[in-house]
Formats: C-alpha cells, sequence, structure tokens
C-alpha cells in the first residue's frame, strides 16, 4: 500500500521450497507481475493465485491418499503373513525368528504416519468400522478358500454400490454378503473407494494363495 492509498504494483511472492523438492513445486505461484497486469483487477489476480493453490492441495490430497493405501496395504500384507498357516511348518525357533523379524518390519512401517481426513458423521464412522471388522475376520482366517469365498462376496458388493462404482449388478448373478452390503452403503463415497480397493488386493493374494496351495 504506496502513501496515497493506492495499491501499489510490488510483487506477493510466496515461498519457494528447497531446490531439492520436484520441479512442479520449487517456484510457488506469485502475483503476476507482467507489465500489462494493471489491465487486470487486482482480486482477480489473488483469485488466480488461489485457484493455482486448490490445484496443488487437490494434488496433494491424492497423492496423499496413494501413499495412504500404500501403507494399507504393506499392513495387510504383513497381517496376512502372519497368520499364513505354513508357519505351522517351521520349527519354534524358526517362527520365533521369522516373527520377531515381522515385529521389526511392522514397527518401522508404524513410523509411518498419514493421515488424511475423510469428513463422516458418526453413522458412517460405525459403518466403516463394521466393514473394517468384517474384511479383518477374512485376513486373519487361516482357510484361504473361505477367505477367498467372502472376499468375493464383499467385493459383490462392492459393484452393486452405486457410489463405489457408478454401476449396478444383476441380483441373480453374484451371491452378497448382505451385512457387509449394508455397512458398506452407510459409508462415505471415498471411502468406498478406498474399501474396493483394498478388497481388489486381498482377492489378488488370496487368489493367488489358492491356487498355490
Amino acid at each position: 500500500m504506496d502513501v496515497d492509498g493506492q495499491t501499489s504494483d510490488n510483487v506477493i511472492p510466496l515461498p519457494y521450497l528447497p531446490a531439492a523438492s520436484s520441479s512442479d513445486w520449487q517456484l510457488m505461484p506469485r502475483i503476476d507481475e507482467a507489465s500489462n497486469s494493471g489491465d487486470v483487477k487486482l482480486v482477480d489476480r489473488f483469485i488466480k493465485l488461489v485457484d493455482e493453490l486448490d490445484n496443488r492441495v487437490e494434488k496433494l490430497r491424492k497423492d496423499a491418499i496413494t501413499l495412504q493405501e500404500k501403507k494399507d496395504y504393506l499392513s495387510m500384507s504383513m497381517d496376512l503373513l502372519k497368520n499364513n498357516d505354513l508357519l505351522t511348518n517351521l520349527e519354534e525357533y524358526e517362527r520365533e525368528e521369522i516373527t520377531c523379524y515381522m515385529q521389526r518390519v511392522g514397527s518401522r512401517l508404524a513410523t509411518v504416519e498419514l493421515n488424511v481426513k475423510t469428513v463422516r458423521n458418526s453413522a458412517q464412522e460405525e459403518c466403516l468400522h463394521q466393514v473394517n471388522v468384517l474384511i479383518d475376520s477374512v485376513i486373519s482366517n487361516s482357510d484361504a478358500v473361505i477367505s477367498r469365498q467372502r472376499c468375493q462376496m464383499f467385493l459383490n458388493a462392492c459393484e452393486g454400490a452405486p457410489e463405489a462404482t457408478g454401476s449396478s449388478r444383476d441380483a441373480h448373478e453374484v451371491s452378497v454378503d448382505k451385512k457387509f452390503e449394508s455397512s458398506l452403503l452407510g459409508c462415505t463415497l471415498d471411502d468406498q473407494k478406498t474399501i474396493k480397493k483394498r478388497l481388489n488386493a486381498l482377492i489378488s493374494y488370496l487368489n493367488k494363495q489358492t491356487i498355490s496351495d
């Protein structure tokens, strides 16, 4: 602001990120200081800047969600390994060695903290909890065939949820776990998408395990 109360043309910069960062993020957006910028209202220049920041925030959320899904996949893999019935074929000292190794890996995984908040009401929180309990019961089941069958029924429920897939299924074609479906439909759209991705990863593992057995 200059002395007579008029806005000056000085640039209003935002911070630079360290040079080691991705080239897309090295230079943060800034107010346009082009010579013809006086033709554009100052409020419009700020709106353009905020629009660019909004786009970057959305990209950051998507990247963080992707990382969260990768962490969840690793955690699920650890749980499946812990419950693998082939561990019983090992000698006791071998099982202890593997168990200690998995605990170390699990502890390292726990040091990675990611949190992309999804706004939920109390009913949606409860539905998500019920879904997670049902999926965990599949993971902890040592019978790969039964686990695969239940997991497929959960996936069938996802295929029948328009919120999750944008499509519907023919009821006579597939078998669905009604309890899971009811809880799934009570979840948020973002949670439904994440649940389906988690189940797809789980069914892929269980299919391979069943074929191997």
